[in-house]
Parts: structure tokens; sequence; C-alpha cells
């Protein structure tokens, strides 16, 4: 209680929160998360970017996995910590939120898309690494049954992938570039769900509180910034999160 109700007051005190979710955010949605045990990653090795563009077999393989999860993206919905979220966007306590995962669920949530900052991308889209056209998946999915491969891109004949950084792929910089300056301006930095060990990402937290945020981390397992942060709290985001927006 004596925690729940820190953050309540870090978050009347705010004017401008910033959110950073990971995969703990999703994982109460039903979409497995990579690198704990039982994870994506324990079960499929992740492909390289390089292999990605030099190898054919690379690409099927990573299209095949990518429909094999359709029914989980197609299915799944925005839980209550994603609800709680949107609520402090909504309300004007929260400016922004980055977020580390590639499900989309905050934009479904009802958060508006220029508030969300995607670090690692989306796989709701595909889009072209040469020209950067946007594609849809439905059309994917279905070139890719008729021919066992995915298309070429239509415009300049480029190679498509889903709208997510992979292993040795550059981060996108207009996203780094707006999660920096959005990081720096804030004077509260919420970390939900992210075991903030994956870099670049995880140290706009630590950009946060040495421009003089507060730090706040609720995720379910100790992470290494713990020690850094002005409060931390161990539990389910779902659970904890939406009774502290409705008392604010």
């Amino acid at each position: 209680m004596e925690e729940t109700a820190a953050l309540a007051a870090l978050l009347r005190e705010s004017r401008r929160t910033v959110i950073f979710t990971g995969a703990g955010m999703s994982t109460e949605s039903g979409i497995p998360d990579f690198r704990s045990p039982g994870g994506i990653w324990t079960k499929m090795q992740p492909i390289p970017f390089q292999d990605y563009l030099s190898d054919p077999g690379a690409r099927r393989l990573s299209w095949q996995r990518r429909f094999e999860m359709e029914e989980t993206w197609a299915k799944v919905e925005p839980n209550d910590g994603h609800r709680a979220v949107a609520e402090l966007v909504a309300q004007g306590r929260a400016s922004h939120v980055i977020t580390q995962n590639i499900d989309g669920l905050h934009q479904i949530s009802g958060i508006p898309p220029a508030r969300v900052i995607e670090l690692h991308g989306t796989t709701r889209h595909v889009k072209c690494l040469d020209c950067g056209t946007r594609m849809e998946i439905p059309d994917i999915h279905i070139h890719f049954e008729r021919h066992g491969e995915a298309p070429d891109c239509a415009q300049c004949g480029g190679i498509i992938k889903t709208a997510t950084i992979s292993f040795g792929q550059a981060m996108p910089e207009q996203e780094m570039a707006r999660a920096d300056a959005v990081a720096k301006a804030c004077d509260l930095m919420l970390v939900l769900g992210s075991s903030l060990v994956v870099y670049p990402a995880a140290g706009f937290p630590l950009l946060a509180k040495r421009h003089g945020a507060k730090l706040a981390i609720l995720n379910r397992e100790e992470t290494p910034l713990d020690r850094f942060a002005d409060l931390t709290i161990h539990g389910e985001i779902g659970a904890i999160l939406p009774p502290i927006v409705d008392s604010l």
C-alpha cells in the first residue's frame, strides 16, 4: 500500500510524465515474451538482419514464423494495464509512451499514434527496406501462401520485411531522436514491464534520471536499474496500475 500510494503521489506531482513499456506490459494480454524461460527465443533462434538480407531461406523462415503468429496477433487485445496507460495519456498526465513492444496494443487501446514511440518497430505492417513503401500483412500472407515466399516491393523491387527491428539492424533514427527528446524533457519516467537489459532502448530511463526526472519502475522482477530508481514496485501491472490511475 505504501508503494502504490507513493506512485500515485509521483503521478499527481508530475507535469511531464513519460511512460516506458516492455514485454511485461503485453504478456498479460497473452503475448509471449522473448527472453524469459519458455520465451520465444528459448524455442527458436532469432534471425539476424544480415542473414535476412542475404539468404532467401532465412527470409522464408522469418515470414513463416510471422504467419504462424498471425492468429495470436489477430485476437490479442489491450489489457487493464494498457487501458490504464491510455487513461494517463487521455488525462494529459503522460505526454508520450516509449515502447519496446512491437504489438501495437498501445494504439489499439486508444492512445494517438503520435504519442507512441515504437523503438523496435511494429509487426502490424510491412515496409520495403529500400524505398520505405508500406504494405499490409494480409496481402503479403496471400502471396506467401501461393508462392512460398514474400513478394518483392511493388514500387522498387526491393526486399520487404515486417516493420520491426531485427538483431543487427540499425535502430530507427526518427524514433530514437523523439525518445531522446521526451526523456530529457520529462519530470517522471514510469517504467512498466521492462527488464531494462536491452540497449540502447533501456538507456532512456537513465537518461531521464540524469536530466532531473524521478524514476519509478513497476515490473514483476528486479531490474539492473532498480538501484537508481526513486521507487520500485514488483508485481503485475494490470493489478497494480489501474487502481492508482483511478485514484488520481
